[in-house]
């Protein structure tokens, strides 16, 4: 499945350490928050299925604004303030999945170039679990103009790595947004889920590749 692979991109959140962690992290915050978390998610919800925007930070504070009976200035400054800038510190107690780095270090070895993709600011992250140094590029889909699913942020990353769009496999944990998204934009794609998902989801087989866990991943690296 790589023979013509040049470039293995990844989504973060959900794929580079387990969603739930941060859920269980955030519970007391988001409650705290419960109000504009009910907005901005609909917010969101819409920016997912907007086209290519000039400025995505303006339109989604206008989106929220409206939401929210309030100003855009305002809600940017909201925006900021508790996803942007509130939910860092999150991260720092948040660990990446088991032999993660392996994957990176071993991708490197094989000649591979390494890519992160990500709708939220991958810098959210702090160092992203000491990854960066393996990756040739690191790009959030917010500063592009459009969420994943979107094709736009899936050609943009291959125009900036000078590949054709078949030469990338994408490994994210969302079948709608990565594994759809890059297929749609004439990726590979990889699904890392759980055990049962992978069993059952009437979806999961639309991913070139799916995987439980990251010593799966190493094994398909290594044939």
């Amino acid at each position: 499945m790589l023979d013509e692979i040049k470039v293995v991109a990844f989504d973060i959140d959900g794929t580079l350490y387990a969603s739930w962690d941060l859920y269980f992290r955030l519970i007391p915050y988001v409650l705290r928050h419960l109000k504009f978390y009910l907005h901005y998610n609909k917010v969101r919800n819409i920016l997912h299925r907007t086209a290519p925007l000039p400025d995505f930070y303006e339109y989604q504070a206008r989106l929220l604004a409206e939401e929210m009976n309030t100003s855009a200035a305002e809600a940017k400054q909201m925006i900021k303030d508790i996803v942007y800038d509130g939910l860092k510190p999150k991260f720092q107690k948040i660990k990446p999945f088991k032999h993660v780095e392996e994957t990176f270090k071993l991708l490197k070895e094989k000649g591979y170039r390494i890519a992160l993709l990500s709708d939220f600011p991958p810098e959210q992250k702090g160092d992203i679990w000491g990854l960066i140094p393996y990756c040739d590029l690191i790009l959030g889909t917010e500063e592009i103009g459009a969420l994943k699913p979107s094709k736009y942020p899936f050609g943009t990353m291959a125009m900036a790595l000078e590949v054709e769009p078949k030469e990338i496999l994408y490994v994210g944990n969302s079948i709608r947004y990565d594994v759809l998204g890059s297929l749609n934009a004439g990726m590979k794609a990889a699904l890392i889920t759980n055990t049962f998902k992978k069993i059952f989801s009437k979806k999961a087989h639309l991913a070139d590749f799916v995987f439980t866990n990251y010593s799966q991943f190493i094994k398909l690296i290594k044939q």
